[in-house]
């Protein structure tokens, strides 16, 4: 193949949840048009969207307090905690459709139901999580939010944290029913089986080591086959950089103006995990605690419960870890090698702003497995070592770039997408929310790359989607039956599942 050229309509560059939705959407809105799909690894799912690599938490701003921050007149401000909501029922309405459609089958096997907390200690923590309650449980879309600042009802929600608690202090927590687990890496791979049914070709073990513009506007990429080393060459009229961390060198290399002046900084994240099943049946929530001062809104301790391989599993963290790579399997100089005439300034701003994070990252790589044990009992008082071991989760690139807000070197916790001034390529770099708003973010990459076809596709998308175009928190009926439907498909209304 390396002698001829192969055409294509559309590329998506890695096999992770992102590419997965945006093929799935597209196959569902055109399915005459032909879709290739490279992957490096051999397999989908395995880089960000691989379960032991995320929170696997439905982030839908339910338990997250870096959702909601307290304005200077000590109001809570729940817009962002609102738009995350309103973005993650996109994505479970598109679930939905899809198991409603038999595209994809057994929803219990990506998405479990699972209460979201919020657990704060302190009199000042325990005044602003009760004034965030107030502010959130009146809006329909945190409908169900329960607050308690009393020892005995905190024991039965969460008796493995209340256990052996020295109460020296207020605790309150909040809870709510409605939220979600989500094994995003099972998901990855049923959505590429399903398009693997509907000849969307995916090539493992490929590898895009060049994308350049064409003079007819096409993207030509090179493509080393990783099996037998030939490069291959590759053009398609839309390319969607969907790579995790390996998206910025490849946004660099299409030449974009649009993706000069940005930088990346990786983290990579550590939790730990149970390995004793009893302390594991104890547990049965997604508890969050609020950052330590002076630590990043990526290093908010949780305490999850989480059903992975058809097995319930209880973890803790994340704890921040420091490599120069930009994905697990990346290589030691991608961040050298990321550093580019245009962003070198953005990136020395950064590095001039960001002294406590720098600072963090070097103090949480050299805690030991019993200062990551104390930080535990912060959670758990009666935590034993021998029940816990470490697993290194992904890598996370936090992009930095020049804002009005911030000024040169401004770090973003967010996602972001960033696409040509023609719409012929968009690239998605960030993290969280990242993989529980996939589906709201990727129509938002098909309105801006394909705004000819919006109005001929909108139909399609409102039967997939009933509240696109349509805020919920304002039309709490719609939210309801929304809720209702998307509950009885995906399995909640049923008895919980029993795991081994």
């Amino acid at each position: 193949m390396s002698n001829r050229e192969a055409k294509t309509d559309v590329i998506l560059i890695g096999a992770g949840i992102m590419s997965a939705t945006l093929g799935t959407l597209l196959k569902e809105l055109v399915p005459e048009w032909n879709i290739k799909v490279f992957e490096k690894l051999d397999k989908a799912g395995e880089e960000s969207s691989n379960e032991w690599n995320n929170a696997g938490t439905g982030h839908a701003a339910l338990c997250e307090l870096n959702y909601t921050v307290e304005k200077p007149d000590g109001s809570v401000d729940i817009s962002k905690a609102i738009k995350i909501n309103e973005q993650f029922q996109v994505s479970m309405q598109f679930w939905s459709y899809l198991v409603n459609s038999k595209r994809l089958q057994n929803p219990q096997d990506f998405i479990m139901p699972l209460p979201h907390m919020s657990l704060v200690q302190g009199d000042q923590n325990v005044t602003f999580l009760k004034k965030r309650f107030e502010a959130m449980s009146n809006n329909p879309l945190f409908q169900g939010m329960e607050f308690s600042d009393v020892p005995e009802k905190l024991l039965e929600w969460i008796p493995l944290i209340m256990e052996g608690r020295k109460l020296d202090e207020p605790i309150a927590a909040t809870k709510i029913d409605s939220g979600t687990d989500v094994n995003f890496g099972a998901l990855t791979r049923m959505l590429f089986d399903h398009l693997t049914s509907k000849n969307v070709e995916i090539n493992y073990k490929h590898s895009v080591n060049d994308i350049k513009r064409k003079n007819d506007g096409s993207w030509e990429l090179k493509v080393r086959n990783l099996d037998s080393s030939r490069i291959e060459s590759h053009t398609a009229k839309f390319v969607f950089i969907g790579g995790g961390g390996g998206s910025l060198h490849l946004l660099q290399k299409s030449g974009i103006p649009e993706g000069k002046h940005i930088g990346g900084f990786p983290v990579s994240g550590i939790f730990m995990v149970c390995n004793n099943p009893d302390v594991v049946a104890e547990h049965h929530a997604k508890v969050y605690g609020k950052a330590k001062v002076g630590a990043p809104p990526m290093s908010v301790p949780h305490l999850d419960t989480r059903f992975i391989e058809n097995k319930k599993s209880l973890l803790f963290g994340p704890f921040a870890g420091f490599s120069p790579k930009f994905l697990k399997t990346g290589s030691l100089l991608d961040l050298v090698t990321s550093v580019k005439p245009n962003n070198v300034l953005t990136m020395l701003a950064a590095g001039a702003k960001e002294m406590s994070l720098t600072k963090y990252l070097i103090q949480q790589v050299m805690l030991s497995k019993e200062q990551r044990m104390e930080e535990l009992r912060e959670f758990i008082p009666n935590a034993k070592t021998e029940d816990w071991d470490l697993v290194v989760a992904g890598q996370r690139v936090q992009v930095i770039k020049d804002t009005e807000a911030g000024g040169k070197g401004t770090l973003q916790f967010g996602t972001e997408v960033i696409t040509a001034a023609d719409g012929s390529i968009a690239a998605l770099l960030g993290a969280s929310p990242g993989a529980s708003t996939a589906v709201h973010v990727m129509l938002e990459v098909i309105k801006k790359c394909f705004p000819q076809h919006t109005k001929e596709w909108e139909p399609k998308i409102k039967e997939m989607i009933p509240s696109y175009g349509v805020s919920l928190m304002e039309n709490p009926e719609l939210l309801q039956k929304i809720h209702t439907s998307t509950a009885q498909t995906l399995g909640f209304g049923e008895k919980e599942m029993v795991f081994s």
